[in-house]
């Protein structure tokens, strides 16, 4: 699960450029069509939310089961977030959700992981 994070964190990072960018652009749009959605706004926040998800998952890779906890929060949140506003303009916030519900179930795994060795060395 360590090389997982790792990987995981780097991808996160890199598609938060690319996230932020379509955003501000789905934002734009949704400002001159006045299509009265907020899903540019909701982009904004979950591509937040993945970039500080990836640097977690980087900066926690090694330690116990609290970075786990706190990538299950802030990946849930954002594909929450991501799912729920994803609007008619913004389609692809519905893959950026996907990547962060998948990397919210991948934390959860690790942490059920752990919390099985945990118990078995006990």
């Amino acid at each position: 699960m360590k090389t997982w994070k790792l990987v995981s964190g780097i991808l996160s990072i890199i598609l938060f450029v690319w996230m932020m960018f379509q955003s501000f652009a789905v934002g734009f749009a949704n400002i001159i069509l006045n299509t009265g959605e907020f899903s540019g706004f909701a982009g904004i926040i979950v591509a937040i939310l993945i970039l500080a998800g990836g640097i977690v998952s980087i900066s926690t890779r090694n330690i116990g089961k609290d970075g786990d906890i706190t990538l299950i929060l802030l990946f849930g949140i954002a594909a929450l977030i991501g799912l729920t506003m994803a609007g008619t303009t913004y389609l692809d916030l519905y893959v950026w959700a996907l990547w962060g519900a998948i990397n919210a179930i991948l934390a959860l795994v690790s942490l059920i992981q752990k919390s099985h060795a945990n118990a078995i060395t006990k």
